[in-house]
């Protein structure tokens, strides 16, 4: 018991109880399977102890009667919720396991147990072939990724405009997050425990450079439209370069930060459901910091970009009613507005393939939907192509301005030579 959380409370009323259930059926809402006794600690009175900096520290021996974990299940430390829910939970609590004990460290005082609970995992051969899908999805999209890179390297010209900058950059951070899940495992097979953290949060930044770019790609789209009125930002690029890759890092940076109170990133075991084989990656090793994070994160990005598409689509069928209406318009305007609709709305339907799919990540997560999973892995091995495509098909259409502008400014030269 941490004795300082007892401080404040006066010495009279200092009076702890400790109720042990031998028989836990009061506790047995749904299908829990409770392994061990139910451990109640009270304080006198409205006296509560929550939120510890030092945590209760209990030690439930393992019984050889008592449940132990197989390939698909796994002992947690919980405590039950009698404020809200009237279920059993794992926020705030630690679970250490060895082969005759299991430790809980909760940073509060609730009635507890250990909980045998279910893993979600994957059997064998999905697991084998999600790998396969995987591993040549993320090299050929790391590979087209690359191509685009050069591309806009060596094809770079001083009129290329923002638009290739910021599809080159959301194809960069692809990039980055392809070729980081290469190396996930064998970051962890290293010996040294800084390699499979370096990879971890390599990764993680590139996934969240990729939520990032994908809502400046939306953003830039809004602002291409408006364009129309002539609106310049000093340093465009420059500011929209600072978000997309300094946000990511500050938060990676943060939460790198916080390792010497808890360990944020490393090697996490994946466990099959029918067999006894596990397989180590580095990634994220906190489950509640990786959920609320990212979805967090993606979440709000999604419904930014969700704006985004709305008032897109507003504006494009608003100024389509004012072109069919204006008598005056030439037929060279009325060309330019339509591809300019057509560039937007290929953009955008880019966009939201992008953000679909990672929605898709996150609709799955806490159990295994193999329909989704095989979509998540299939569509994610085409996103370097697709982008890679659509650079491609910029690049034409500006070489092909170019060309224009440099055949109708010829004979205004030719003409004026003769005149002269």
């Amino acid at each position: 018991m941490p004795v300082d959380a007892l401080h404040k409370i006066p010495a009279e009323r200092r009076v702890v109880a400790l109720v042990s259930y031998m028989n836990h059926n009061q506790f047995q809402f749904e299908e829990e399977n409770i392994s061990s006794m139910v451990l109640r600690i009270e304080l006198l009175e409205q006296h509560h102890m929550q939120n510890l900096i030092q945590p209760i520290t209990m030690v439930f021996r393992i019984g050889e009667t008592e449940s132990r974990p197989s390939n698909d299940t796994e002992l947690k430390c919980s405590y039950f919720d009698e404020q809200h829910d009237f279920d059993w939970k794992t926020d705030g609590c630690e679970t250490t396991i060895t082969e005759t004990h299991v430790t809980c460290k909760c940073d509060h005082a609730t009635p507890f147990a250990v909980l045998l609970i279910n893993i979600p995992g994957i059997a064998e051969i999905h697991w084998k072939i999600l790998s396969y899908i995987s591993y040549i999805g993320c090299g050929l999209s790391a590979f087209f990724c690359a191509v685009s890179l050069l591309i806009y390297i060596f094809g770079r010209t001083n009129k290329m405009d923002h638009s290739m900058s910021i599809h080159v950059s959301l194809s960069g951070a692809l990039f980055l997050l392809n070729s980081t899940f290469l190396l996930t495992e064998w970051g962890a097979n290293v010996e040294l425990s800084w390699v499979c953290e370096s990879v971890a949060a390599l990764m993680h930044y590139s996934l969240l450079c990729c939520f990032t770019w994908m809502a400046i790609e939306a953003l830039h789209l809004y602002l291409l439209l408006i364009k129309v009125f002539n609106t310049h930002y000093k340093y465009y690029l420059l500011k929209l370069s600072v978000v997309g890759w300094g946000v990511p890092g500050l938060i990676v940076a943060v939460s790198l930060g916080v390792r010497d109170f808890k360990q944020l990133y490393g090697a996490k075991e994946l466990a099959m459901l029918d067999t006894n084989q596990t397989s180590t990656i580095c990634w994220i090793t906190d489950d509640s910091f990786f959920y609320s994070l990212n979805l967090v994160y993606f979440t709000l990005i999604f419904i930014f970009n969700s704006g985004i598409l709305m008032a897109v689509g507003s504006s494009i069928c608003r100024m389509n009613t004012l072109v069919k209406r204006s008598a005056g318009k030439t037929q060279g305007d009325v060309d330019r507005f339509n591809a300019s609709c057509r560039s937007g709305l290929t953009l955008l339907g880019l966009t939201c393939l992008l953000g679909t799919t990672w929605g898709l990540a996150f609709l799955g997560s806490g159990y295994v939907n193999y329909p989704i999973l095989y979509l998540f892995c299939i569509l994610n091995s085409l996103q370097g192509f697709f982008i890679f495509m659509w650079i491609c098909l910029t690049a034409k259409k500006q070489r092909k301005r170019q060309m224009e502008e440099k055949l109708t400014s010829a004979p205004i030269r030719t003409s004026a030579i003769k005149s002269e």
